[in-house]
């Protein structure tokens, strides 16, 4: 008698405090897609309202959860009308919706539409790093910041991932969404940002200072160059008598 089949491991749950809502945290902790699409939205936008939109998108597509094949298919404009319904899941809804769907249709392509399989397999930090700045959407920061979130909020530990990580997989650092365990370490990672921000604005302006141009001294008159003259103790002759 042959073994009865068994049915696939459910995806771990891990608690994620990013949206600062408990649905939202809740489909974070158990999707991979949504995490990436929660990452791919994290920008120009505060980090709870980047990472409630997948779990807005999963509501208004009448589901629980993301699928990458139903969002690489839908019409380019429904989808963009989706992101755009007020409150809308981006400050900028329609440029969003087109990565969202690039996103979608590149995991469709490269791992059959399971988002954890970027990283399920991934033997080192460094080739996890690759295959993250891969992805539509997202460049060597925010595939760093992703890969220390997977590291220590996901378990996620492929040998040197801290150090592929960068300055976001430091222990004890408050720099990113990787750093997120609840209201206090958001309010000090918020911190951290504004500071960043305050400095590289300090830097522009020292910069943009040392680079301005010496003002172009006025054209001096023929009276008044005499009149140097005399000053810086030349010869200054008298009028002829007659």
């Amino acid at each position: 008698m042959s073994p009865a089949p068994q049915s696939p491991e459910p995806s771990p749950v891990h608690e994620i405090h990013l949206a600062q809502h408990p649905e939202a945290d809740a489909l974070l902790g158990r999707s991979p897609l949504a995490a990436l699409v929660g990452m791919l939205l994290d920008q120009q936008v505060p980090m709870e309202w980047a990472f409630s939109g997948p779990y807005t998108i999963a509501s208004r597509l009448g589901g629980d959860d993301l699928d990458a094949h139903g969002i690489a298919v839908r019409d380019p404009e429904e989808f963009a009308a989706l992101l755009s319904a007020k409150p809308a899941v981006h400050r900028y809804p329609g440029s969003m919706a087109q990565r969202v769907q690039q996103l979608c249709r590149f995991l469709v392509e490269e791992y059959g539409g399971d988002a954890g399989a970027v990283w399920a397999d991934a033997a080192t930090g460094e080739e996890l790093l690759a295959r993250l700045e891969a992805l539509p959407g997202f460049g060597r920061q925010k595939a760093q910041i992703f890969l220390a979130l997977l590291g220590k909020r996901y378990g996620v530990r492929p040998e040197g991932w801290r150090e592929a990580a960068g300055p976001y997989g430091e222990r004890g650092s408050y720099r990113s969404a990787a750093d997120i365990t609840g209201p206090e370490s958001l309010a000090k990672v918020r911190a951290h940002k504004q500071e960043m921000k305050a400095a590289a604005k300090a830097a522009k302006t020292a910069k943009t200072a040392g680079a301005a141009k010496p003002t172009t001294p006025a054209k001096t008159t023929k009276s008044t160059k005499s009149a140097k003259a005399g000053e810086g103790g030349g010869t200054v002759k008298s009028p002829r008598a007659d």
